[in-house]
């Protein structure tokens, strides 16, 4: 860097004013001594200017020379300044960018943050859809204590304004209220069947469907018996299915996932992905859709049995068929096998099921070959009722499916 001396034009024309000053006064010396060199005062006159001239001189680049410094020192003190107005303005500059640019990273990062989340979300409903049985499970509260059901206990039907029974066949005990066109052999009704696979798969076509509330047991429903809170419908009911089952060694995939909601309409479509989505891993042939016994017209009708000195809500199978023009092969399988629990609840705990239902619908049946609807209770029932029968249920489960 060069140090560059900047004079301002009023300095300037100050010493060339006294320099021609200076150049004046010798060239009048000089010329009055050319008139008067022959005598001494020329010559003392000529020894005085020149000692005039010399001080003037002197004295003028005294004069000047601090007023030039002095300027020097000036414009050096005005460079520092505009030198240090110049590192502020870029350092303001560079921390206005470093703002703008933090601002900017933490708009990204809260950008980015709100993308994660809904990447997230739909990660969560993906898997509530593929396989809900892992996001939903935890939201269904589990009981303190799993008490097994007791045997040789009095048994009797105490329901209150009861439905008249309607069946058409019956083997043994066990009576059967076929619906379909199909005629019912003694061959295709007795239970040959040997169940050895100890996998079973739960799940719930019907989740929202609930029951009358009681003292243990509030609820805010969202419908005609129905809630979107699992802790009160059927998806509780077959958390202690589970439960209950896993005391006796079974390995239980219970799926707790929202089919009938939003949406009522295509809940068996998609029920079917999710059991489909479970027998991918999971191979099984016990596979029971959990249902409650929708009765709209008798809001009071309670099928109840009494067990020792508990009340249970009544259970019924409804076993599908090929009849409504789906495939279905294995139904009867599945019929043999509803009739093969049933012959031994009647000898357990008699009164415990209702006639077996036979339909033309499939259900989602033909997913398995002892794949069923159970229907625990009605709307009148209580869910203290409804978690009592899966106790007995899960016990003649037990002595069956050996």
């Amino acid at each position: 860097m060069f140090n560059v001396t900047v004079l301002k034009i009023k300095d300037i024309a100050k010493i060339f004013a006294g320099i021609i000053f200076l150049l004046g006064i010798i060239y009048i010396g000089k010329y009055s001594l050319k008139q008067t060199k022959e005598n001494s005062v020329a010559s003392e006159v000529e020894s005085k200017i020149r000692t005039i001239s010399q001080s003037n001189m002197l004295q003028s680049i005294d004069t000047v020379m601090p007023v030039i410094s002095q300027i020097q020192e000036e414009n050096k003190q005005e460079t520092e300044e505009k030198s240090k107005k110049n590192e502020q303005v870029k350092s303001d500059l560079l921390q206005g960018l470093l703002k703008k640019q933090i601002s900017t990273i933490g708009g990204l990062e809260k950008i980015e943050e709100k993308q994660a989340k809904i990447a997230s979300t739909k990660e969560t409903i993906a898997e509530e859809i593929e396989q809900p049985e892992e996001t939903i499970a935890e939201e269904i509260e589990q009981p303190e204590e799993t008490k097994l059901a007791e045997t040789g206990l009095n048994t009797q039907v105490i329901t209150n304004n009861p439905i008249q029974e309607n069946f058409n066949a019956q083997y043994g005990k066990v009576k059967i209220r076929n619906q379909t066109e199909t005629p019912l052999t003694q061959e295709m009704l007795t239970p040959d069947i040997k169940i050895e696979n100890k996998n079973i798969v739960l799940f719930h076509t019907h989740s929202c469907e609930s029951y009358t509330a009681s003292e243990k047991y509030q609820y805010n429903p969202t419908g005609s018996y129905r809630t979107t809170d699992l802790n009160f419908t059927v998806v509780r009911v077959g958390t202690e299915l589970e439960n209950q089952l896993k005391q006796y060694n079974y390995n239980v995939v219970h799926s707790t996932a929202y089919h009938d909601y939003p949406s009522y309409n295509g809940s068996y479509t998609r029920s079917l992905a999710t059991v489909e989505n479970i027998l991918k891993t999971t191979p099984s042939d016990i596979i029971i859709d959990v249902h409650r016994d929708a009765v709209g017209s008798r809001n009071d009708y309670a099928p109840t049995v009494k067990i020792g000195n508990e009340e249970a809500a009544q259970i019924m199978f409804v076993v599908g068929t090929n009849v409504g023009g789906l495939w279905h092969p294995n139904w009867n399988q599945n019929l043999k096998f509803a009739i093969k629990i049933q012959e031994k609840a009647e000898e357990m705990y008699p009164g415990l099921f209702k006639p077996i239902m036979l339909t033309p619908s499939r259900y989602n049946q033909h997913t398995g070959k002892y794949a069923s609807i159970i229907e625990v209770g009605a709307t009148g029932n209580t869910l203290d009722q409804c978690l009592n029968s899966m106790k007995y249920l899960a016990k003649v489960m037990n002595e069956v499916c050996q």
